[in-house]
């Protein structure tokens, strides 16, 4: 039963000996008419949060997960186990009864590198680990530490377009390219006019999920944690009354809702980040192992009738 397989493969997809597995998981339900709320079964370092119940999807459910910030070719101290989480994530992945739709890598696949060959080699190292999933809708778009040194040039060769939209069981999925753009940080002109027409032919009742890395909004600027042309991109989406966006960039969990749009983050596979403006300057944070989840985990978004999605783990709230 789907309640059985969301407390039980969920638990093991959040990580398996107290080893962090996946960034972020994230459920929904189909938005057709018959739709209902989706379960949750959530954890809190390792355990089933209190108040959470997995209960049976209705028919036409669906979910997907979403990992972000891999980070393929990192190597430092604040994650000794590095070389290993990608690996890990897709081999508990594949250990699961629960097959998800598809999958999305929202950005910074590989760690950034001055060295061309050397940036190839990740992504193809990356895609070697990823083509293991026993799932095979994989999708992927890039990160500043994928795009940032030539423009999305490789990333492109490797993964395809960097930007992308398609529909699934009544949804509109969309994945906007922030990081790309000559002078980093925005979609460009092009980019914000192809999302207008794109969205032109999508009835306005059809919930829309927007896929981006960076946040679409000034979260803070002083970091880097924003869009430079994102207003322009949040006007377009505005117009429509069911929108959630989930992006990554800033490796820890956020949520913000911005009229009709909600904004989730994902945390990292592989090091968190200091909540924004509580250190002197963004950089990883140590390594904990007595830490039961070392900043990194997972979460569960449950797509609620109307198109509304709501987070069901302990986050940190944007007023």
């Amino acid at each position: 039963m789907q309640g059985d397989w969301n407390r039980r493969d969920f638990l093991r997809l959040a990580g398996i000996g107290g080893v962090a597995v996946v960034g972020d998981l994230l459920g929904c339900a189909s938005a057709t008419p018959a739709h209902t709320a989706a379960s949750a079964a959530d954890t809190t370092n390792g355990a089933v949060a209190e108040g959470t119940k997995a209960t049976a999807a209705a028919p036409g459910d669906f979910f997907f997960l979403q990992l972000s910030d891999t980070h393929w070719g990192y190597n430092g101290a604040s994650n000794p186990q590095a070389d290993t989480t990608l690996e890990h994530a897709v081999a508990t992945i594949n250990g699961t009864d629960a097959t998800p739709d598809f999958v999305v890598f929202t950005g910074d696949l590989t760690h950034m590198t001055e060295d061309a060959g050397e940036r190839r080699g990740r992504m193809a190292r990356f895609r070697e680990i990823v083509a293991a999933l026993k799932l095979k809708d994989v999708r992927f778009l890039p990160g500043e530490h994928d795009a940032g040194n030539d423009g999305g040039e490789a990333f492109r060769d490797a993964f395809g377009p960097t930007h992308w939209s398609f529909e699934h069981k009544g949804v509109h999925f969309v994945a906007l390219d922030n990081v790309s753009a000559k002078g980093g940080g925005a979609l460009g002109a092009e980019q914000i006019d192809w999302l207008s027409k794109d969205l032109s032919g999508v009835p306005a009742n059809v919930p829309l999920i927007v896929f981006a890395h960076r946040p679409l909004f000034d979260l803070y600027p002083e970091w880097d944690w924003m869009t430079k042309d994102g207003a322009a991109v949040n006007e377009i989406l505005a117009a429509r009354p069911q929108v959630t966006v989930f992006y990554g960039h800033i490796h820890q969990a956020i949520s913000k809702t911005i009229g009709n749009v909600t904004h989730h983050s994902a945390r990292s596979l592989v090091f968190p980040l200091p909540a924004p403006g509580s250190a002197p300057k963004k950089a990883p944070l140590a390594w904990d192992p007595q830490a039961a989840d070392h900043g990194l985990g997972w979460k569960q978004i449950a797509l609620l009738p109307g198109g509304a999605a709501q987070p069901r783990t302990s986050e940190i709230a944007l007023r």
